[in-house]
């Protein structure tokens, strides 16, 4: 991982991210840790479906499933 992205993700633990995955999910939640893998840890995590949420809690992914992760608010 490049140092401007683990500075970038340093910045963001503690805060809310939106978390897009190679399977098109998106999945919002508290970013806890990261790892150089980009494996991450989100708590308060549930995953943004078209009309509802479904809580998740505490996960664990995969770097080499995530497309993109981006800042975001809970709305």
């Amino acid at each position: 991982m490049s140092d401007a992205a683990q500075r970038l993700l340093g910045e963001n633990l503690g805060q809310d991210v939106l978390v897009k995955l190679r399977s098109n999910e998106m999945i919002r939640g508290r970013l806890k840790s990261f790892d150089q893998h980009l494996n991450v840890v989100l708590e308060d995590a549930y995953e943004v479906l078209s009309d509802e949420q479904r809580r998740l809690g505490t996960v664990v992914i995969r770097g080499e499933n995530i497309v993109m992760i981006s800042p975001a608010s809970r709305g």
